[in-house]
């Protein structure tokens, strides 16, 4: 039977330096927020034949420094930026053409800063409203203790995420929201099956071993995590291999279903011993000053 509640400093420390390094990130250099967050300009330019990526972010490179470019059914590009004005864009498919015959300008669209504050917000009440929803249903579903411990689960997979935005300076889109709640519907997924085999658990084992039930459920269960998590993994892995122009999403959420896997394992299993333990001592305590 594997240990895994007796090595929860362990588990909680590795985290803890994880999201260290994604705030100390976050704090000295922040998201870095794409069109959708801080308004700018997304254009479209068919090549009219296949052609070198690196050539063109070289055209591209002489009117902004700050931009992503994705490469589409390898003949055409697509351009967000949101420094880059009309003028420069006519100058850049002016010096693009001069180097691919037949590239024409498909799309240009302006993107207003009013929608990124509306996405923000709305991004920000539709994560909270997952977690309250998450935390009364498994605290009716189970009890309260296995709903504290899914939303601190819950928000250690964030807290890595934003990690991996603010490290890696993924842009952060209208994707992200996307990615944030299949991360938080993945992670309590993997969390409540193993908090059903400790409930069901509870009827054979002492309660008064509680790391010894955990360790117990989580061995019962683990194949089946890792098993899940593999086959979504190698899932994400081929579309961030053979899907570029979505790599802003599938990369955040590779790492986001790994760790969700690890926290249900790691962080929530060992975070309701600690609660269930407190609540004891509580009722202990109580009990002996009546």
């Amino acid at each position: 039977m594997l240990k895994i509640i007796e090595k929860t400093r362990i588990w909680f420390a590795v985290s803890f330096i994880i999201i260290l390094i994604g705030l100390f990130s976050f704090a000295t250099r922040g998201l870095e927020y794409g069109l959708d967050f801080k308004g700018g300009t997304a254009t479209e330019i068919n090549m009219g034949q296949e052609f070198e990526k690196s050539d063109v972010d070289a055209i591209i490179g002489k009117y902004s420094t700050e931009y992503t470019s994705t490469v589409i059914n390898n003949t055409s590009i697509e351009i967000k930026s949101a420094n880059l004005t009309s003028e420069n864009i006519a100058s850049i498919v002016s010096d693009i053409k001069a180097q691919y015959a037949g590239s024409s300008l498909t799309s240009q669209e302006l993107i207003g800063a009013s929608i990124g504050a509306e996405t923000k917000s709305k991004a920000v009440q539709a994560v909270l409203i997952a977690c309250i929803a998450i935390l009364i249903y498994i605290g009716v579903r189970f009890e309260f203790n296995f709903g504290v411990a899914a939303i601190i689960s819950i928000v250690h997979d964030v807290l890595i995420m934003l990690a991996v935005y603010s490290v890696f300076r993924v842009p952060v889109d209208s994707s992200f929201i996307a990615a944030i709640l299949t991360v938080i519907g993945y992670s309590v997924h993997d969390t409540i099956v193993v908090f059903d085999r400790i409930r069901e658990n509870q009827r054979y084992i002492r309660l008064n071993d509680l790391a010894y039930l955990a360790n117990a459920s989580i061995t019962q269960t683990l194949a089946r995590s890792i098993n899940t998590v593999m086959t979504v993994l190698i899932t994400l892995a081929a579309v961030y291999i053979f899907v570029p122009a979505i790599r802003n999403f599938s990369m955040p959420l590779l790492v986001g279903v790994a760790a969700g896997c690890y926290s249900s394992i790691c962080i929530a299993s060992p975070m309701w011993v600690i609660l269930k333990n407190y609540s004891k001592k509580r009722k202990s305590n109580s009990a002996k000053n009546k």
